[in-house]
């Protein structure tokens, strides 16, 4: 029998999709996002999904409509911004009370494992205090909780994507993370494959059945004349971000008018023009549809082309506006990074017996020096675990 999860902070669904890949089921999806809940819905036909504000769904009234199925994990990534680094910790904080909904439901359910998702820069020295005090709320639940950075290219998705991933479980043993699938380049000396590129998705998570999903090339163009006559001249894999780039690829009537000199670190904050390339990963897919432009073609990528990037299967259907559809992609887990962890945590669940119990070693000095360590692969007998005190 499958084993049942709670989907809090769901959005479109990239965890639960991922997570139902590696044999879990989802039971719940809940997010205040009207229109992602629908494409949750549309995806996840099995799963109930309840579309408004976590403080107000009361865990009673999730019990009674899940009935007496056991919640095995509750996932989500709640914004975690808001823990005070000065004086007491408020749990009123506004800006930090998402996180104290997944920790109420982790409470009232009581599941065997947990699994949330944040971004890198939680690990950063200033974010100390947080960090501590995730852990300290999910240990004084009876969770032993482990943190690593992990990146999605290592797992099939064709695209450099990096989280931290919060695992926890009941037992008292180290939790294990997936194995790295795929190494980072030629330059390193394992067997592993290379990462899956941007042509690989578009040739394999794009099209079902001859056809394809949210993938209007109308929209994809661009309104700009100066802009598309710029990217004209870009070549695949390349963009424009320092007065060298601007020589090398635009004629002289298209360059920006600035004053490079001027410019903080005489570079664009962020590159313009930026093209992918087939022949390699993409950068992190955001919400923002101008970030990335086709590789060959004078035009940004479809939506379908975002969510092919970020590891959804081609029958996934996104609901909504344009722009509603690229913030789903753009806020999602990619679901082939959420299948790896899925069936890490399976398999702790069938040694689990066999592990030997952990205790707290490693400060944050020491997590904050490995969590980034992506070549090592992860052996289910070593974790990494914060020291709270």
């Amino acid at each position: 029998m499958k084993k049942l999860f709670i989907d809090l902070f769901s959005g479109a669904g990239g965890l639960s999709c991922g997570l139902e890949m590696s044999g879990f089921k989802c039971l719940l999806g809940i997010d205040q996002d009207k229109t992602a809940i629908e494409t949750f819905k549309l995806n996840h036909k099995y799963a109930q999904a309840i579309a408004g504000d976590i403080r107000k769904i009361s865990t009673e009234s999730i019990k009674e409509l899940i009935g007496n199925q056991k919640v095995s994990l509750i996932c989500g990534g709640p914004p975690c911004q808001g823990f005070s680094t000065i004086g007491q910790n408020n749990k009123e904080d506004e800006r930090n009370f998402l996180f104290w909904e997944f920790v109420r439901f982790v409470e009232a359910f009581k599941p065997n494992y947990i699994l949330m998702e944040n971004v890198t820069g939680l690990l950063a020295k200033k974010n100390e205090h947080t960090l501590k005090t995730i852990i300290k709320c999910f240990t004084n639940l009876g969770y032993t909780i482990d943190v690593k950075v992990l990146s999605a290219h290592h797992y099939g998705v064709p695209e450099k994507r990096r989280r931290t991933i919060f695992l926890g479980n009941k037992f008292g043993v180290a939790n294990i993370y997936p194995e790295q699938l795929f190494k980072n380049s030629e330059k390193e000396s394992t067997n592993l494959p290379l990462p899956r590129t941007v042509d690989w998705a578009f040739r394999n998570l794009c099209e079902v059945n001859g056809r394809v999903f949210n993938h209007d090339l109308d929209s994809a163009q661009i309104p700009n004349e100066i802009e598309k006559k710029r990217l004209q001249f870009i070549p695949e894999g390349k963009s424009v971000r320092y007065k060298k780039d601007e020589l090398a690829y635009l004629p002289k009537e298209l360059w920006f008018d600035v004053d490079w000199k001027n410019l903080h670190e005489e570079r664009f904050r962020e590159a313009k023009l930026n093209r992918l390339s087939r022949n390699s990963c993409s950068g992190t897919i955001n919400t923002n549809r101008t970030s990335y432009y086709h590789p060959i073609e004078n035009r940004y990528l479809t939506a379908r082309e975002a969510a092919a990037i970020q590891s959804f299967p081609p029958d996934y259907i996104f609901c909504g506006s344009l722009n509603q559809q690229w913030r789903q992609i753009g806020n999602a887990v990619p679901p082939l990074l959420a299948k790896a962890i899925g069936e890490a945590i399976l398999k702790l669940d069938q040694c689990k017996d066999l592990m030997e119990k952990t205790l707290s070693i490693q400060d944050v000095s020491s997590i904050r020096a490995t969590a980034f360590s992506y070549r090592e692969n992860v052996d289910e007998h070593q974790f990494i675990q914060l020291k709270l005190f």
